[in-house]
């Protein structure tokens, strides 16, 4: 049962757990310079969404997790994969240093504003790899806007409801917002210090959830690009749901890693202290990314 909430709250802000990484975070602002590190803002759908950019090469877009920036998911992770490649970073409504709107927060929303974003960079099509709720996202973009998607990395996912257990969902319903993650508080109120903005986050993020809708067989047979899903062996989403959910994508492949939700990208709810480069997957990654295609 322990384990279970563990899971549950990284998943959807709500956990008691208060990790800190402050060298981490000193190491990327360090080499911002050297990733030829650029941001902005830019106009998508209504509100203007907070954009990084690190490195040179073929494009591939990071979307963040629930309740985080892109620090919180990818910071261990952006010098690595930057070495190749022009790494697209967003921020989605109502996080971090993206403006909100008077709406809920969707997954079919996210998606249109960052394809909106991808048009306003001129990027014609890139490579997507979302995190856990971003990772709905990157799918939700691969249904919606295919001629955008090159290949799709959804990592630890979760597209339908019967793919966690019970006891995620009655969970959810008894959190609150003193339970966030405090490294996901610190974060935002560092790249926005408004604590009212903090808190609607956490009430849209934790609505979304509550009011989870599946993903239909229907839209997942339809994705047309390659897929790679990754989950971990003690992730929110179980490992037969995810295998599940391989099988109705018509273009994928699976790895099952060892560890709990996002510990394979270093996502900073799950970081160990004296953690390496090794310990994170993204050998694996672009060995996806690069090889050849069997689409057709």
């Amino acid at each position: 049962m322990k384990n279970i909430l563990k899971l549950i709250t990284l998943f959807v802000l709500i956990s008691c757990t208060n990790p800190k990484n402050n060298y981490s975070e000193q190491l990327i602002e360090s080499k911002k310079d050297s990733l030829n590190f650029k941001n902005g803002y830019s106009e998508v759908n209504g509100i203007k969404m907070y954009y990084e950019i690190y490195g040179q090469g073929k494009p591939l877009v990071l979307i963040h997790g629930a309740g985080s920036t892109i620090q919180t998911s990818f910071g261990r992770v952006i010098p690595l994969f930057s070495k190749d490649r022009q790494l697209i970073c967003v921020e989605l409504q109502a996080h971090g240093r993206t403006e909100d709107r008077q709406s809920s927060i969707t997954f079919e929303q996210d998606a249109d504003d960052v394809a909106a974003l991808l048009k306003n960079l001129l990027i014609e099509k890139a490579d997507i790899l979302g995190f856990s709720n971003g990772g709905n996202t990157a799918l939700q973009i691969s249904i919606r806007h295919p001629q955008l998607c090159n290949k799709i990395i959804g990592a630890s996912i979760l597209l339908k409801r019967e793919g966690a257990l019970p006891q995620f969902w009655e969970f959810i319903k008894q959190g609150n917002f003193d339970q966030m993650p405090q490294a996901y508080k610190d974060e935002f109120m560092k790249v926005n210090p408004d604590s009212a903005k903090l808190m609607n986050m956490f009430l849209k993020c934790a609505d979304r959830m509550n009011h989870f809708k599946d993903f239909t067989d229907e839209q997942i047979k339809s994705i047309s690009v390659p897929v790679l899903l990754i989950n971990g062996d003690k992730d929110v989403a179980t490992s037969e749901h995810v295998v599940a959910m391989s099988k109705l994508i018509p273009i994928c492949q699976l790895a099952i890693i060892p560890g709990g939700h996002g510990e394979y990208i270093g996502e900073i709810s799950t970081l160990k202290p004296g953690y390496k480069d090794e310990d994170f997957i993204v050998p694996l990654i672009e060995n996806f990314l690069n090889e050849e295609s069997n689409s057709k």
